[in-house]
């Protein structure tokens, strides 16, 4: 989740401040935020079994079934897995637990994508060491959805009453190629998306980042085709590996905005056979991002722009390298759209940044609002309140086989959850 940091600060509201000392002082908020400090060795039980099991992009089936599980143990009703693997579960407003007929109301849900950037196949060493855990996705997202666990059973142990319904999601694809497929879902094609009022999204470890403004990113694959041939037989034949050269040569001279940030990268090239053949294709992914649609489409369409004129260009010198006999039919290309995360940014009236500020004045906790690529890029492309926060500890080495996760502090990141949870959910009268 890479992010950047936003400079100013909003002003606390004085009324939601009151309204969260008002809920932390409750004996049921009181009982829960001593349930989650007792229960620390049962979360990391939680991480480290989860982290165990497999979950690579468009894999998650076997974890969301464990999911499933956990959801049922700890007492949520409606446990259900949609058509993508995306796993849900309600715990209900108090009217409704005890069995009264009433109109649905809209929710507040809390999230965390289980699946990993680690392709199947990959060693999953995950131990524990201390206070700390080790192993592949054992903080991007186990700390998430360890976090998502802990709070559902913490509602349960303290019997908190609520008055409007929380739905918690272990969502699938929201790494690399997932390109938040199971939030794009919840929001296109089910029945929540009309539902849903407020999402809390748990994505990583800490408790000091509060992502309010979702960083767009369109992904693509170029992919040059051509004749082929042998490098001293034939030639000046068009080589597709030129074409790409030119065509990144071309593109890294856009001219980029100082504001909004605006970015680009050229991350994978392959192509060819061997030193001695020109290459009958190359192909190369490239990423841009920024806060701006606007800023997002000029630089595709800049993209695009480059690459056509690559391929024009090595055409035309392919022709004055070959003689007549020797031309071919020459080359072709395709940009294929291999992702597309939307960009969008919170309104600072917003409630729910609201009350997650008075939160952490609350706990005494400093946070920055920060810009990043999460699952709470679709709701805030859309205009819904969102934000997305870490599960509390530490963690560090996100994305390698050496990723770690120290327990230390969870308790923070965990009470700073429950308690936002309660202000945006209500407590039943």
């Amino acid at each position: 989740m890479p992010s950047s940091s936003r400079a100013e600060v909003p002003l606390v509201s004085p009324t939601v401040q009151q309204e969260i000392a008002r809920l932390a002082a409750l004996p049921e908020t009181r009982t829960a935020f001593a349930w989650l400090r007792a229960e620390e060795t049962q979360f990391a039980a939680w991480q480290l079994e989860m982290a165990r099991i497999p979950a690579p992009p468009f894999g998650e089936k076997a974890r969301g079934e464990w999911f499933q599980e956990r959801f049922r143990a700890l007492g949520l009703e409606d446990v259900c897995i949609d058509e993508v693997g995306n796993v849900f579960g309600i715990r209900h407003d108090h009217a409704r637990q005890m069995g009264k007929q009433t109109p649905a109301s809209q929710c507040t849900t809390l999230s965390a994508h289980i699946d990993t950037v680690f392709p199947a196949g990959t060693p999953l060493n995950v131990r524990q060491q201390g206070n700390r855990l080790y192993g592949p996705g054992v903080s991007d997202n186990g700390a998430g959805a360890a976090a998502l666990l802990a709070v559902a059973a913490a509602f349960r142990a303290a019997k908190i009453s609520l008055a409007t319904p929380i739905l918690f999601i272990g969502n699938v694809g929201e790494e690399g190629e997932g390109d938040l497929r199971g939030m794009r879902h919840i929001f296109s094609h089910t029945r929540w998306r009309d539902s849903i009022r407020y999402s809390l999204v748990l994505d990583g470890a800490g408790s000091d980042t509060i992502v309010a403004e979702a960083l767009g990113s369109r992904r693509f694959e170029i992919i040059v085709r051509g004749p082929g041939g042998h490098s001293w037989s034939d030639f000046g034949m068009p080589n597709p590996i030129l074409v790409l050269a030119r065509g990144i040569h071309a593109f890294s001279q856009t001219t980029l905005p100082s504001s909004p940030k605006t970015t680009f990268n050229i991350g994978v090239i392959r192509g060819g056979t061997s030193v001695n053949s020109i290459p009958e294709s190359a192909s190369m992914r490239v990423d841009i991002r920024s806060t701006s649609m606007a800023e997002m489409e000029r630089l595709e369409a800049a993209l695009r722009f480059a690459i056509e004129q690559a391929v024009e260009e090595e055409s035309r010198a392919s022709e004055r390298r070959t003689s007549s006999q020797k031309r071919s039919s020459g080359l072709s290309y395709e940009i294929v759209p291999i992702g597309n995360r939307p960009a969008g940014e919170l309104d600072g009236n917003a409630r729910i940044l609201k009350v997650i500020r008075a939160v952490d004045v609350h706990l005494g906790n400093a946070a920055q609002i920060q810009r990043a690529s999460t699952d709470a890029n679709i709701p805030l492309s859309l205009g819904r309140e969102a934000i997305a926060v870490g599960g509390g500890g530490v963690g560090g080495g996100a994305h390698t086989l050496q990723e770690w996760f120290d327990c230390s502090g969870r308790d923070l990141g965990l009470k700073r959850i429950l308690l936002a949870l309660l202000a945006l959910a209500g407590i039943a009268e």
